[in-house]
């Protein structure tokens, strides 16, 4: 047996050790991504064997904090992908803007940027009074952080760039108070968010939602999960509702390709038929 296979088999045993200790279920991550990560989450630890953070995993806990949010993908930015944000202010906001009140799902939100970029252009687009956004993520850490509403100042150049490529018609710098060297989100933004755990692998529907962002996660799921968590949206969408993918994620050959209309291929926005 090589040792490629012998790791194999203790990277099957550590993630079965985090689920029935945890109920964290990383089974179902591509293997690639999955090996990726345990490599480099192992290299941390001054450990030179997947098997031996085995014990640690169980009996400690904060060692398994540490694994969910080096799991955690949490690489983002304000308005990342412009083009993205100008679609959905000018596809989606029109539908919305019919409703009496609207209920948003950011699923994945991470360190909370893509959220708080939506609440500014729906409070722009005088949509965000009678919104509820649901931003959800299985990293604690990553939610207290996007829950603060603080990042460094040195990204705002950046930032304000994104904003204006999506349509931002005001100065970004009405949205957020600078201190040293950071950044915090006005409160305002903050109103209409509730920032929650939720495991996309093992956890139920978020119901009647008007729309779902769920972008860049997908692609480090299986095609087993992808299916479990696409149903999940469905699902959780109301009539007509829509979801948002990443660029490089599709509907296409999922369980629910027949359940949806593609409505902007290049950004990935669909619309639930029936």
């Amino acid at each position: 047996m090589t040792d490629n296979e012998i790791e194999k088999i203790e990277i099957d045993l550590f993630l079965e050790a985090v689920f029935r200790r945890y109920g964290y279920d990383f089974t179902h991550y591509a293997k690639a991504s999955i090996r990726r990560r345990v490599r480099n989450f192992l290299q941390k630890t001054g450990y030179t064997r997947v098997s031996e953070m085995i014990p640690e995993v169980l009996y400690n806990e904060s060692f398994f904090a540490n694994l969910v949010f080096d799991f955690s993908v949490t690489v983002t930015e304000m308005f990342r992908d412009p083009d993205f944000f100008l679609s959905v202010r000018n596809m989606i906001f029109p539908y919305l803007r019919t409703y009496p009140f609207i209920k948003i799902w950011q699923a994945g939100c991470a360190t909370g940027e893509e959220v708080y970029s939506l609440a500014i252009l729906m409070t722009e687009a005088g949509l965000y009074e009678k919104s509820t956004v649901f931003a959800t993520d299985f990293n604690d850490p990553a939610l207290k952080k996007a829950k603060e509403g603080i990042y460094p100042i040195k990204n705002v150049k950046d930032f304000t760039a994104n904003y204006q490529k999506a349509g931002g018609n005001l100065s970004f710098a009405k949205y957020y108070h600078a201190q040293y060297d950071s950044v915090i989100m006005d409160k305002y933004l903050k109103q209409r968010i509730t920032f929650a755990n939720h495991n996309l692998a093992t956890d139920g529907v978020f119901g009647e939602m008007h729309l779902i962002l769920c972008r860049n996660v997908l692609i480090y799921f299986d095609r087993e999960l992808q299916n479990r968590v696409l149903s999940l949206f469905k699902d959780s969408l109301i009539h007509k509702g829509f979801l948002c993918l990443g660029t490089k994620e599709s509907l296409q050959f999922s369980d629910v390709c027949d359940d949806f209309k593609l409505i902007d291929a290049k950004n990935k926005i669909y619309q639930k038929k029936f």
